[in-house]
């Protein structure tokens, strides 16, 4: 991992950035037509008009010129699974037949550390591909999965998040760990890797029908031991897994309330999907400051429902967006966007684009308590932060040669934008992936 970096580093270009979420505040955003960032030792100096900070610069620095481009910070991915790359648009007529069909069976190669290195090592630089410069990550059961995607994060100086699945019942004896041994290891990979420089770990029992009641609790146990750590697993995706979870768990109010049961809801806990919560369970998402990863091009893909924003914004909920890569069929943040879009239409509500891309930055960092780490330009931020081409294809040099807003401008980059907008990402004021000759 190299962590050198120049004394201070500039970029030229229009500079987007959030401060507050646009569906709470009217000044939520900071938009500079003709900006200058400044880096220095990975992290931002100073975000503002270029006139007042070019003149300040000292001899020698030179200037990245990218006018004509948008930089914002680096899109946070909050839910998605690397051992799933392989599988990706895999047909399935639902979530659980899918899961026994291409979900379980690709897992089992994830023992093979070569193998996991290999998967990692694509995975990461798909990401960086599409702008997605920190992400909460599912490995498989496999320790070895653990390892194989921390070296390949860690060796890009990437701020991620992962952790190894716990599942001790109800999937092939080839996945399936012990209530001990799965939070034994769990535990030591805490212990090799959270905080391991950019590497945070996030305790991980992929979802309560996969963990006995047992497991859930050492769970639960674990974070108590380690609070600075994450927690992620899903909850209310679909409604026969639902279903399922009321047969299994018959004493628990909720699926929500089974994970609260455990100790599993605290702040740092982001749970995929929240499809099918109710009002009760809203009310307790936000009482805890557990966080939403809202997956739309799953939850289509999958046909498990539509996410109710106006509901989660009535409660007051942390909401932020994942792929849910190989549920979704996109590591574009630009093309999740563009189906969370669709989605609120379909239940009565509706998106604005800046909301869509504070969803995707500041949003997603205040879900996981990392405001001012990542997710914005503010003062000592880490710099991460991507550069978004808006004439990426001839249909968005088109449509956005005439926008009449910033709001129209951002609308055309989520509704027909991908990893073709993506002209450079950089992590730590390091450029980790360029569409362009550097």
């Amino acid at each position: 991992m190299s962590t050198v970096t120049q004394p201070m580093q500039a970029y030229r270009a229009s500079l987007l950035h959030f401060h507050a979420d646009p569906a709470l505040s009217s000044d939520a955003h900071s938009w500079i037509e003709d900006g200058l960032l400044l880096v220095e030792d990975g992290k931002v100096k100073a975000a503002g008009d270029y006139a007042s900070l070019a003149s300040a610069l000292p001899p020698g620095v030179a200037v990245a010129d990218y006018r004509g481009h948008v930089i914002t910070p680096g899109f946070i991915d909050t839910h998605l699974h690397f051992p799933q790359t392989d599988m990706i648009a895999s047909p399935g007529p639902g979530l659980l037949p899918w899961l026994e069909t291409y979900t379980f069976p690709t897992e089992r190669r994830f023992e093979d550390l070569a193998h996991a290195r290999s998967v990692a090592e694509f995975f990461v630089d798909e990401l960086l591909r599409n702008g997605t410069t920190t992400a909460m990550v599912y490995c498989s059961v496999h320790r070895e999965s653990v390892d194989g995607f921390f070296e390949a994060s860690h060796a890009r100086n990437l701020r991620m998040v992962a952790g190894k699945v716990l599942m001790d019942r109800h999937c092939p004896p080839f996945l399936r760990d012990t209530c001990v041994e799965g939070v034994r290891d769990s535990e030591e990979l805490i212990n090799k890797w959270h905080k391991h420089g950019r590497q945070l770990y996030a305790i991980t029992p992929r979802f309560a029908p996969t963990s006995t009641e047992e497991q859930l609790a050492l769970a639960g146990e674990l974070a108590r031991s380690y609070p600075d750590t994450f927690i992620q697993t899903h909850v209310s995706e679909n409604v026969d897994e639902c279903r399922w979870v009321r047969e299994l768990f018959p004493n628990h109010r909720s699926y929500l309330s089974v994970y609260e049961h455990y100790g599993l809801m605290r702040q740092r806990t982001m749970f995929g999907h929240c499809v099918w919560l109710d009002g009760e369970d809203w009310a307790r998402m936000a009482d805890t400051q557990s966080a939403t990863a809202v997956c739309p091009t799953s939850n289509l893909f999958l046909g498990s429902g539509l996410f109710d924003f106006e509901t989660a914004d009535g409660a007051g909920a942390l909401l932020s967006l994942g792929t849910d890569v190989g549920g979704g069929t996109s590591f574009s943040m630009l093309q999740t966007m563009n189906e969370a879009y669709k989605v609120a239409r379909l239940k009565g509500s509706y998106l604005p684009a800046l909301r869509m891309f504070y969803l995707a930055t500041l949003g997603a960092a205040r879900s996981m308590q990392l405001e001012g780490t990542i997710g914005s330009f503010a003062p000592g931020a880490e710099a991460d932060f991507i550069v978004i081409d808006p004439k990426a294809t001839p249909l968005l040099a088109r449509r956005t040669s005439h926008a009449n807003s910033l709001e129209e401008l951002l609308f055309a980059l989520a509704l027909l934008g991908d990893d073709r907008a993506i002209r450079a990402t950089y992590a730590a004021g390091n450029l980790v992936h360029s569409r362009l000759p550097s």
